[in-house]
This record gives C-alpha cells, structure tokens and sequence, in this order.
C-alpha cells in the first residue's frame, strides 16, 4: 500500500517537536497509517486552543531516524491549535484522516481542559471536521512541562493507538468531536478502559506566587486536589486516580449548557 492509499494521520504534541511523548505516539501510530509529525518548536503547555498575533508561524523542516525509521518532521512557530491549522492548511497535501495529540506529559481533567494544549489541539483539528484524539499520561508534577526521557510511554502509545483504530474505523455519534484518553501512571496493557465524563471540579488548584513585591517576576503555580471524594465516581478524575483506569471521555465543541432554553428564556425576561 503507498503513502497515499493508507490513512493520512496528524500527530502534534503541545510538549513540543522534541518530546519523547510524541515519538512514542508517532511509532505506534504507524502501524495504522502514514504519520505526519507537526509539533510547536518550543515547549507549549497550557496553550489551550490560543491562537496568539505573537507567533511568527515559521515552519522550519527537520530529519529525524528512531530505531532506524526516517522522519520528516516540521516544527512549527505557534501553539498546538495553530500548529494544527499549519499542518491543515500548508504542510500536508490533503486533510488528514485524524488528528491525535499526545502523549502529553500530565494529566488533562475536569474542567481544566480549555487549559489544556493537548486538548486544544484536538479540539482545533475536530473543528475541521476531523476526528480527533488527545492522550495523556498522569506523571510526576516534576516531569510536567518536561522532555525528560524517565518517563515510560510504552503503555500510552498502546492506548494510543487502540483508540485511534477506532477512530479510523468506525463512525461515532454526531455530538463526539473528541475522544480523551487519560491513563494512570502505573498502567499495564491489561489495565481497563471505562467511559467517564468531564469532572464539574478543577484537579488542578491554582496557587498563589511566594514573592514579597508584585514588582518582583511571580507566575502562579498549581496543587492537585487532594480529597478524591469531592470528585463523581464516574468522572475522569476518579477513574484514573481512585481507580487506577484509563479513563475515555467524549467531547463535544457544543459547549451550549444542557438546559431547557425555553424554561431559561422565560426566567430571564420574567420581571420580579
């Protein structure tokens, strides 16, 4: 089969065109389909879907060999999203097939995902229609916004690419743009998968800066929570981190609030 004829995939990674998440996913993925590497040049994190007047778009083309396989890959000058309009709209010859981004560096949850470069990415190639995956490793906090190579991403590129043959596969309800994939730190490949929703709750809390003058440099930081209980039990959260299960979450780009807008439409015109 040529290039052509097998499924075009787009990889990106918001860790950047160096992260061993990425090359992981990017042999994996390749038994599936033809693979075409586009990543931000610089480390990414927390871009959410941002489409900042900043970045300079620059795409600069690199040769790389892992375990004997030569890669073209392109780094791009923007964040993961603009990284996938790039690699939409200039680089490959025709839309992918599917858009996958990952294996990131940490975990991506609850209501924490518009944070999320990863989830920004795949969210970016489902508005073109495409469907879209986005896989993440819970770690360390040490290792996230890292390309450190102590981390094993052997067992999230299995996953990886399970669920993207299924993707390529398969039709999906209407309302699904994405499917999230978050895996626990000490999975094997005999660990479940169960279907979770998005938690209602942040994981992540911000903290405030340690700094005595607000003219001295202070970026917040961020603690995960510690009390499992607040979280629903068939939430991503809980999944991964209370039950030591992949957690496969389905998103929608409908953010349109599940109510009744009749009944709403009514309560706001209604005078007290």
């Amino acid at each position: 089969m040529s290039q052509k004829e097998r499924p075009q995939i787009l990889l990106t990674n918001d860790d950047g065109i160096n992260s061993p998440g990425l090359w992981t996913a990017a042999e994996a993925l390749s038994a599936l389909g033809y693979v075409w590497v586009a990543a931000p040049r610089q480390q990414s994190s927390g871009m959410g879907r941002s489409m900042p007047t900043s970045s300079d778009g620059i795409i600069t083309t690199q040769s790389l060999t892992v375990h004997g396989k030569e890669w073209t890959i392109y780094a791009v000058g923007g964040t993961p999203a603009q990284t996938v309009q790039h690699a939409i709209l200039e680089i490959m010859p025709s839309p992918p097939d599917l858009v996958v981004a990952g294996i990131n560096y940490g975990t991506n949850f609850g209501n924490g995902i518009t944070i999320s470069g990863t989830v920004g990415a795949a969210l970016e190639g489902a508005s073109y229609g495409i469907p879209a995956l986005a896989v993440s490793l819970e770690t360390d906090h040490k290792y996230h916004m890292s390309n450190s190579h102590e981390v094993d991403f052997s067992v999230g590129a299995y996953f990886t690419q399970l669920f993207a043959a299924e993707l390529l596969q398969k039709s999906f309800p209407e309302d699904m743009h994405v499917l999230k994939i978050e895996v626990p730190t000490d999975a094997t490949l005999q660990t479940p998968w169960v279907m979770t929703r998005l938690a209602r709750q942040r994981f992540y809390l911000p903290t405030a800066p340690q700094r005595a003058s607000w003219e001295e440099a202070g970026p917040t930081g961020y603690a995960q929570v510690s009390d499992l209980s607040v979280f629903d039990v068939d939430s991503d959260v809980y999944a991964v981190m209370a039950q030591r299960q992949v957690a496969v979450t389905p998103l929608s780009m409908d953010m349109t609030a599940r109510v009744d807008l009749g009944a709403l439409e009514e309560q706001l015109r209604h005078k007290s």
